[in-house]
């Protein structure tokens, strides 16, 4: 870049207190460098920035190509899905279940969701309910911030 050695830096020195006199030398000097060091940040961030912009660029590039690459392996899965379809429907003798779009999976066969209506917090035994209540066993789970509230001692005024 530039090439100042120390005799070129002495001579720039001793113009500069010549010129601006050496009470005001050290304000003129501070002052520089905080310029020159605003200017260094401010290149610094705009390098950054250029190699953020690239890198975005990059990435956008790699998604677009992992996109087309899942495009590719989705339309490749569909086209041996519906030649397995029709290859099943000659093996079994079955015209009717080829007609069926591969959305629709048989209208209706496979069943609705049904929650197992289990609570995996509470042990479940053979012990009746009546007797549960009569003994004081706890049914029900509590969490921290009930706990605290039901056990917590209580004030005396």
């Amino acid at each position: 870049m530039i090439d100042i050695g120390l005799s070129k830096m002495a001579l720039i020195g001793a113009v500069a207190l010549i010129v601006i006199g050496p009470e005001k030398l050290p304000k003129v000097a501070r002052t520089v460098g905080t310029l020159l060091g605003k200017a260094q940040r401010y290149v610094a961030d705009v390098k950054a920035e250029v190699n953020r912009s690239m890198e975005l660029d990059e990435l956008k590039k790699m998604k677009d190509q992992v996109e087309g690459a899942a495009r590719d392996v989705e339309q490749s899965i569909q086209t041996q899905a519906s030649e397995f379809e029709k290859d099943w429907a000659q093996a079994t003798g079955t015209a009717s279940e080829a007609s069926l779009s591969s959305t629709d999976f048989g209208a209706g066969v496979v069943p609705a969701y049904k929650h197992p209506g289990k609570n995996w917090r509470l042990k479940r035994g053979a012990t009746p309910q009546w007797y549960k209540a009569r003994a004081g066993v706890r049914t029900k789970a509590l969490s921290g911030a009930a706990r605290v509230a039901r056990y917590r001692p209580q004030k005396f005024h």
